[in-house]
């Protein structure tokens, strides 16, 4: 009975250490998965090209394979932004007309200038604004960037303060996405504003839109729209869509339903394919 015994302990024990084993292994690819997950979830290489946009990195546009679920972000016709805690949204427009013309973030003590541009269908923009940006401004310099080759130009702003500012483009499908990064975040060297700021411009959502636009117009944007703002306007339009389904209804009766008819069309309506329109 004592050796029966002591085997016995000696494969749980083999056993528990077996499963401690497993664990461990698991733990190993579990984090081996996050970090791989945290390593792309902002661009960090400094390169003249920025590769992996659409597939790794964004900014994304609403029909890429990988885009992030947008549904949170706030929503300003051009692109959506994502939140970030600390952060102060300006609006700029245009005074006469009030045509918004782009987005501001302030974050730290640092700001980002968001600007979506119609682009060509079979080439990038970047390359022909950085050019026309170098040709105008002498002092302005290029450099690799994480989103490619960017440009550093010194801004002479009121009172004759002068701001260092870094100006990155970046192309996608008939689209560029400027940023013009100033205060810490100008410098990429590593800052927590440089960070958090390029991880911001990175998750930005593009969306062009069908309507036909030279190339460099500014996309159309709208005032801010909020996550429930939307949800609240696709359930007003899919309730003004159930009605107009319930004008087209075959043989629907004339005048106010009784309760006969009422029964009537509910039926056809759970039975044929015009209820999984509905829903």
């Amino acid at each position: 009975m004592g050796l029966f015994g002591f085997g016995k302990k000696k494969r749980e024990r083999e056993e528990a250490e077996a499963k401690a084993e497993n664990r461990e292994d698991e733990a190993a690819v579990d984090t081996e998965e996050t970090a791989e997950v945290e390593e792309t979830a902002a661009p960090t290489d400094v390169a003249d090209t920025y590769e992996g946009r659409g597939e790794s990195y964004g900014p994304w546009d609403v029909d890429d394979e990988n885009v992030p679920d947008y549904d949170e972000y706030l929503g300003l016709g051009s692109y959506y932004l994502p939140y970030l805690a600390g952060l102060q949204l300006r609006i700029k427009a245009n005074r006469s007309t009030q045509e918004i013309l782009g987005a501001t973030i302030s974050y730290g003590a640092s700001s980002l200038e968001i600007e979506a541009f119609a682009a060509p269908k079979t080439m990038g923009l970047w390359d022909d604004v950085r050019a026309d940006l170098l040709e105008a401004n002498e002092k302005a310099s290029e450099h690799a960037g994480v989103f490619g080759t960017e440009l550093h130009l010194p801004v002479t702003v009121k009172g004759g303060k002068t701001v260092n500012t870094r100006i990155v483009g970046v192309d996608g499908p008939r689209w560029m996405l400027r940023g013009i990064f100033s205060g810490k975040a100008a410098n990429d060297d590593g800052n927590s504003d440089t960070e958090a700021l390029n991880k911001y411009f990175a998750d930005i959502v593009v969306e062009r839109g069908d309507e036909p636009l030279a190339p460099r117009d500014l996309i159309p944007m709208h005032p801010p729209v909020t996550p429930a703002q939307r949800q609240a306007a696709a359930k007003t339009e899919d309730q003004a869509d159930d009605k107009e389904h319930l004008d087209d209804i075959p043989d629907k009766p004339e005048g106010p339903f009784d309760s006969d008819q009422q029964t009537e069309v509910k039926t056809t309506l759970s039975r044929g394919p015009m209820f999984s329109e509905v829903r």
